[in-house]
């Protein structure tokens, strides 16, 4: 039987590849990610998406991020704000995908497990070092060498933009699932319309011809 690790953070994103490996895996395993986000609410939504698969989530803790960098999504006091050519967003989280991806590696290894999914994009993104495809295939040979295992990391999403995902969500036939799907950095649901990633996320579907699905406290020019 093959079986996979899907980091589930319940996001947009992260719920589209769900949809996706459940056509291609017999038994898949969820890992989410408390580490202080401002919203956490997303860890409920996970738990949601996972009983709407039927698949076992597992919320991890982590309380290290707050420590080691200052940053708009474990720091209340920091403003939301996208990045520019020179400046990253205020919501990037140092490392925090290198230590998602690591800790992946090794719940996959305890469980004999070789495929991991994430949902990393490169093409339609916000500006994350640590979305690249050259970072993913890094960490993949890293994690492979230090666990003497053969690990492959999955990226359906990298080079689709978001319109691209919003179709491939449509296709797999789980547009749908996208209601309880969490995106606002603001951690509100209804969510707040005009962050970001509720931006970019609106932008994605205006693009798709298609509606979101999901709940907004306000209707945004894109709608």
């Amino acid at each position: 039987m093959t079986s996979a690790l899907l980091l589930l953070s319940g996001g947009q994103d992260s719920t589209t590849c769900l949809a996706w490996s459940m056509e291609r895996f017999e038994k898949i395993y969820t890992l989410s990610f408390d580490y202080g986000q401002r919203h956490r609410v997303e860890l409920e939504q996970a738990k949601k998406i996972a009983d709407l698969a039927r698949v076992p989530n597992e919320i991890f803790s982590l309380n290290l991020f707050d420590q080691l960098s200052k940053n708009a999504l474990t720091h209340q006091d920091i403003d939301i704000a996208a990045g520019d050519e020179k400046t990253l967003p205020s919501t990037f989280v140092p490392g925090r995908n290198q230590v998602f991806l690591t800790i992946a590696c090794m719940k996959a290894y305890q469980k004999g497990i070789s495929h991991i999914v994430g949902g990393m994009c490169q093409t339609d993104y916000s500006g994350y070092p640590d979305c690249h495809e050259d970072f993913i295939k890094s960490i993949e040979k890293t994690s492979s060498l230090a666990m003497n295992r053969d690990f492959t990391i999955h990226t359906p999403l990298m080079n689709l933009g978001k319109a691209g995902s919003v179709k491939l969500m449509q296709k797999l036939g789980k547009l749908d699932w996208l209601a309880e799907s969490h995106t606002c950095y603001a951690g509100e649901r209804p969510a707040c319309g005009k962050c970001p990633a509720c931006e970019l996320r609106l932008k994605g579907f205006e693009e798709a011809g298609l509606t979101d699905p999901l709940e907004y406290q306000k209707t945004p020019s894109f709608r």
